[in-house]
């Protein structure tokens, strides 16, 4: 499987997971916000700590993103392109957005596939504070009180990363993972729910970065850095799946279900896992 050698010392602990309820929560998005704005404010109003946020056909006008690109030095193994800012409105077709804490204040980290004025389909990082919903839309969340995301420096990586913190509540519906640099996400989706004894479950919103990404129909994108959400996904006896939405170093999109063993995390990735059984 494909690696990158960090530039900070590796931490011995791959995985951090947190067990809690999980709560849901739909609300609408007003048009004028900031993205950040939009998603936040209703999270913080709910009484959220941390959760993930699905946004379906959601137009934006300003429009900022930053897609992945190569490393800038060697401070990072990868990093992103300049802002680009697409003029009049963009249509986002599918947006997993991360809401956490930074500096004190709320905050989302969002991954995004969208079609541009254009008519170009392409995909990246959304800045959340630079975006503005333009027209009124809806937003699905689910997340928990008692399991907050924070934002901290990671010395493996050297970027600042969400960091998860807080219970563990055996039984308890929800889950809140990190997935650390060069672990293969299925395996370590399959992982985390042996360790909790869980055998079915659903992968809710949830996001992060692969090493290029192999799909189970042979299809390839060979990148060294890739950022990618998840479109749907589950453990089922035992055995995990994911489909995926996947933007390369172009900006352009690929989509599909993850080859096993073949998909080593780059960066971060954030899961959220909704337990069935």
């Amino acid at each position: 499987m494909r690696t990158l050698v960090q530039p900070g010392p590796v931490h011995p602990r791959r995985i951090d997971w947190f067990r809690s309820g999980l709560r849901s929560l739909r609300f609408p998005l007003r048009a004028g916000a900031t993205l950040n704005e939009a998603l936040t404010g209703p999270l913080v109003e709910a009484g959220f700590q941390s959760g993930t946020v699905v946004l379906r056909d959601v137009a934006v006008n300003p429009f900022r993103y930053v897609i992945p690109g190569p490393p800038d030095g060697a401070d990072h193994v990868a990093y992103f392109s300049a802002p680009r800012a697409p003029e009049w409105i963009s249509r986002i077709e599918q947006a997993n957005a991360t809401f956490g804490w930074a500096d004190g204040k709320p905050s989302v980290h969002c991954h995004a596939v969208w079609t541009e004025p254009d008519g170009s389909r392409r995909g990246g990082h959304i800045l959340p504070h630079e975006t503005i919903i333009a027209e009124p839309a809806e937003a699905r969340a689910r997340g928990f009180d008692s399991i907050r995301l924070q934002a901290e420096a990671d010395g493996e990586t050297n970027f600042t990363l969400f960091q998860p913190f807080g219970t563990r509540v055996a039984g308890a519906d929800g889950i809140l993972a990190r997935v650390k640099p060069n672990e293969d996400i299925l395996t370590a989706v399959e992982t985390i729910c042996r360790d909790n004894g869980i055998t079915e479950a659903t992968l809710r919103g949830s996001l992060g970065s692969l090493i290029g990404v192999r799909f189970s129909d042979g299809g390839r994108v060979d990148d060294d850095a890739t950022e990618v959400l998840v479109r749907q996904g589950w453990v089922r006896n035992g055995r995990a799946a994911m489909e995926l939405l996947v933007v390369d170093m172009k900006g352009e999109v690929h989509e599909g279900w993850l080859e096993r063993g073949e998909n080593p995390v780059c960066i971060t990735f954030d899961l959220v896992l909704e337990a069935t059984a």
